[in-house]
Parts: C-alpha cells; sequence; structure tokens
C-alpha cells in the first residue's frame, strides 16, 4: 500500500510552557501583554483602514486571531495579528473583489495553512530564497508609504485605486487640496516615533542625577510607554482642543462600535472560492512566510524554546478561519509587537492571550474616543512602520553579492511595486531556481585527463542534471568525429548524483561508442549514480557490451 504522509501532531506550546508554571513568571506575562495590547491599539486601526476596511476590523481581528494565534501556536513568544505586509494585499483584493470575497479568501487561506500545517510542510517556507523575501518586503513597505501619502497630507480623495501608477496620478491629480494642518500633525507623529526612544537615552551617570529630580524623574517614567500611543494621545488632544479642520476616525467612519462583533456567515459557495484562488493563495502565502520569518526572530531574542513550525500554520490556519465570520481581515505573526513582547519581559503564550484580553478591555470601554483621532497621525504611525519594515541596508550591500542574488532581489521589488506580491513571489521562485540550474550546470565538468589513439579518459565532477546534459554531448561528438574504435572511460569518483536526464545523455553516449565498436566503462561510482543505473537496467547492458 502506498504510505501516507507524514502528520503533525496538534501540540500547541501553551501546553509544554504551563507545566512548572508560577506566579513570578504570571505577573511578567500579564505586564509584557497589558503593554503589547496598548501597542497594538493604533497598530491594528492603522493596518484596517489602510487596507480599504473599517478600523473595528482591525481591533477584532487583532483580539480574536491574537488570543487564538497564541492559545494554539507553536511559539511562546509571538504576537499574532494583522499585519503591515497585508494592507497592499487586502486593499487590492477588496478593491476587485469587495469585502465579503475578502472574507471569503481570508476563511480558505486559513483552510489552506491549516493543511499546509497538518501535513508538517512547514519547512517548506523556508526554501523561500532571502534575496526573494528582501526585495516582497521592500516592496510592501514603498506600498504601504504611498498609501498613507493622501491622509498624510489631508488630500481630498473619495477612494484611492490599488495599482501604482493610477495612485500617483490620483494623488498629484488631488495635491491643490493640501490640508497644511494634516501634514503638520502627521510630520510631528513621525519624528516624535523617531525621537522617543531616543530621548532618554542618556549617560548612565548623567542619568542618576536626572533621577535625583523628583519631576525629571516622573517623566522618565512616561518614556516606558510605547511611542506610537504617546503619539496618537497627544496630538488627537492637541487637534481636538485646537479644532484642527483634519479628518478623523469620526468624520470618516462615524466612530467606532462598543459592542462585540456579531457572527455573521459569508456568502459562501464553491463558485466564488474558484475564482478566488489567486488571493487566497496570496493570503496564505504571505500569512505562512511572515509567521514563520516573526517565530524564527523571536526565538534568537528570547530564551525560550525553538518554534514548531507546523504547529504555527496551523494556528495561523484556524485564526484565519476564524476571524472573517466576525468581519476580520487576514491575520499572522508581527515582528513588531512580538519584540515588544519579548523586551516587555515575556515567558509563555499567556502573554499574547492577556494582550488580546486587555486590547478587548480597552476596545469596549475606550471605544467612543477612538473618534478624535486624525487619520494623519495613523498614516504618520504606518510611515514610521514602513520605515522599519524596509531592508533599506540592503540595497547597498547588493555590491557584495552575486549578479544573480542582485536581478532577484531588485526584479521581486519593483514587480511588487509595479504588479503585485503574487507576481513578485512567483517571478523571484523561478528566477531562484532558474539561477540555481544554470550555476549548478556549470559546477558540472567532464574533464579529460589520458588520451591514446584509442581511450580517453574522462574525469566527471559535480551532479550530472538535465542542466548539465550539453557537455556529456559534447563527448558523444567526439567520439563521433573520431577515426575508429574509441573506448572511453568515465571517472566518477566526483560525481554526486545523477538525474534520468543525465542517464538518457549516457545512454546516447554509450549507444555512440557501440556504434563504432567501442566500449563505455566507469570507475568508482558513488551509491546514488550506481542506484539509478541499476535501476534503470543501463549496467546491465553496459556490462552485456563490455
Amino acid at each position: 500500500m502506498p504510505q501516507l504522509p507524514a502528520l503533525a501532531s496538534f501540540r500547541p506550546r501553551l501546553m509544554r510552557d504551563l507545566k512548572g508554571y508560577d506566579r513570578d513568571r504570571l505577573f511578567k506575562d500579564v505586564g509584557a501583554g497589558a503593554t503589547v495590547g496598548i501597542v497594538a491599539l493604533p497598530l491594528a486601526m492603522a493596518f484596517a483602514i489602510a487596507s480599504g476596511l473599517k478600523p473595528e476590523a482591525g481591533l477584532w481581528t487583532a483580539i480574536i486571531a491574537g488570543f487564538i494565534i497564541s492559545a494554539l501556536g507553536g511559539t511562546s513568544v509571538q504576537i499574532g495579528g494583522p499585519a503591515g505586509a497585508f494592507i497592499v494585499i487586502v486593499y487590492g483584493i477588496v478593491e476587485r473583489y469587495g469585502v465579503a470575497n475578502l472574507l471569503i479568501s481570508t476563511a480558505s487561506a486559513g483552510v489552506l495553512l491549516f493543511l499546509l500545517g497538518f501535513f508538517r510542510l512547514g519547512t517548506l517556507v523556508r526554501y523561500v530564497p532571502v534575496s526573494v523575501v528582501i526585495g516582497f518586503t521592500n516592496g510592501i513597505a514603498v506600498l504601504i508609504a504611498l498609501s498613507q501619502v493622501r491622509d498624510l497630507l489631508g488630500l481630498e480623495i473619495t477612494k484611492m485605486p490599488a495599482d501604482f501608477f493610477a495612485q500617483i496620478g490620483t494623488l498629484a491629480g488631488h495635491i491643490q487640496s493640501f490640508n497644511p494642518y494634516a501634514f503638520g500633525l502627521g510630520v510631528v507623529c513621525i519624528l516624535g516615533l523617531f525621537a522617543w526612544p531616543r530621548l532618554w537615552a542618556v549617560d548612565s551617570q548623567f542619568r542618576r542625577q536626572l533621577d535625583q529630580i523628583q519631576t525629571v524623574s516622573a517623566l522618565r517614567a512616561t518614556s516606558r510607554l510605547p511611542a506610537p500611543v504617546v503619539a496618537l494621545i497627544t496630538l488627537s488632544l492637541l487637534a481636538w482642543a485646537l479644532h484642527m479642520p483634519v479628518e478623523t476616525i469620526g468624520t470618516r467612519f462615524g466612530g467606532i462600535p462598543q459592542d462585540l462583533p456579531a457572527f455573521a456567515l459569508p456568502d459562501f459557495s464553491w463558485e466564488t472560492v474558484k475564482l478566488l484562488v489567486t488571493p487566497t493563495l496570496t493570503i496564505a502565502l504571505l500569512g505562512a512566510i511572515e509567521s514563520l520569518l516573526c517565530a524564527r526572530v523571536a526565538d534568537q531574542l528570547s530564551d525560550t524554546p525553538k518554534h514548531d513550525p507546523n504547529q504555527e500554520l496551523m494556528a495561523q490556519g484556524i485564526a484565519n478561519a476564524v476571524v472573517p465570520f466576525f468581519g476580520g481581515m487576514p491575520a499572522t505573526g508581527t515582528i513588531a509587537r512580538t519584540v515588544t513582547n519579548i523586551r516587555a519581559g515575556a515567558t509563555s503564550p499567556v502573554a499574547g492571550m492577556v494582550h488580546a484580553l486587555s486590547l478587548a478591555a480597552v476596545v469596549l470601554l475606550a471605544a467612543p474616543l477612538a473618534q478624535h483621532i486624525p487619520l494623519a497621525v495613523l498614516a504618520g504611525v504606518l510611515m514610521f512602520v514602513a520605515w522599519n519594515m524596509g531592508e533599506w541596508r540592503e540595497f547597498s550591500r547588493m555590491k557584495r553579492f552575486s549578479n544573480h542574488y542582485r536581478l532577484m532581489m531588485l526584479s521581486t521589488f519593483l514587480v511588487t511595486i509595479v504588479f503585485d506580491l503574487t507576481v513578485a513571489v512567483e517571478l523571484g521562485l523561478v528566477l531562484a531556481v532558474v539561477l540555481f540550474v544554470r550555476r549548478q550546470s556549470e559546477i558540472f565538468r567532464a574533464e579529460p585527463v589520458a588520451e591514446t589513439d584509442q581511450q580517453i579518459t574522462f574525469q566527471l565532477y559535480g551532479s550530472l542534471f538535465f542542466g548539465a546534459v550539453a557537455k556529456i554531448d559534447a563527448i558523444v561528438a567526439r567520439v563521433e568525429q573520431a577515426g575508429g574504435p574509441l573506448n572511453v572511460v568515465l571517472d566518477a569518483t566526483r560525481l554526486i548524483s545523477l538525474d534520468t536526464s543525465g542517464l538518457d545523455a549516457l545512454e546516447s553516449l554509450h549507444k555512440a561508442i557501440a556504434k563504432r565498436g567501442g566500449r563505455l566503462e566507469f570507475l568508482g561510482l558513488n551509491e546514488q549514480p550506481r542506484s539509478l543505473m541499476e535501476r534503470s537496467g543501463f549496467a546491465d547492458r553496459l556490462r552485456e557490451s563490455a
């Protein structure tokens, strides 16, 4: 009977981390979770608005998906929720297919993610080349920044198109509606986000002297507050107190509902699912890459055990299959909130669950206050996120790497911006395969090491596969040019592997030699090439012609 693929066991990291759990760890996790919950508040709203959705879609995604991912995931400290990487994808899907179809795509992607983890395919995500990941990450960062120019400048644009060049044309066509108040708030927000972490980073001796001053010590205590929250509160109060003529969450969306989200089934049909194959694959691919990259970052920064990629994908799948029924958007692992969680002292998934509960409490208790938040401030937050998201130094480091690396990274970057992420990743992977084949074909060599009138010996190096068969064809041409019988000896002690195309080329060489009365001989065959020759019957034909 055919062997079934290995299946992953469903073992959330929470079950392992709760063994030996004590009060000290609980206090650390509660503190870390509350901190991350505050950080997630402005980001969740900003990601949803930038994606063409209402702010509550991001908030309840952060709450519901964040709780599920922490409770069922394969990492100890990773935080899940809406991510900046999804902004461009979600906006394009909403623009092209509508919100209802986004929910169906998200749920379908959740099922696909769960199956990837269930069938232990989580490690396949690691095969995506780093140049492709950097290329599409930088491209998404550029698109996020471009999508925020409207609110940053306060332009009066009813609806932004999804296409890159169309966005630039729309922005240029409405530049006359520039709002200096919105621009001022956005710029102050960006500058404040950059300056806040460095504001109190002073010399340790000078810090002790400052701490002796009670007022300064109290101010220093506020430096522990997350910068986006400080920007959100202070600039919203400023805009409200001065009655600035800027667009807010209240003027565009009417505020945020204070009630729990209602469970609703999207209008599901198999015909619709078939039409949404591309957006579903895009959400699943990006969610898998982002979550597992984030998990690897968490492994490097924390002392917790290494993540389980398959369990993490199953948890991501369940979360994305559930949130659409509450009007949510795609969710994945989030690096910024995960790093905040680690630095705040988190020790287990309990911190992520507390983050979701604390965010829910803030939304239910303080939702009416959100209507005063200027959209220009949220645009500033996302501009800052886009800057931190991009690996901009990699552009200056490209000269240290090969032309293959540059081609993959730049092509993925440009195609992400001009077309979309799906095409960019597909192109990047195709280029990676083509360039890998080319490189491996260059490594394979068949060099003559001894030659007489009746015999020639070649030394084989590397892997003889479909991309390198032309070098065996050159030996065939040499045999055909010989005046009489010619024996060929192939020293295969350095032949690493052989595929069926390479075997077919050796068959052609054998026939050409035998046709002229010569013989083909192999020396020092390694296990894999020898096994393929035996199984195909080629070894028997060689013995018969000897």
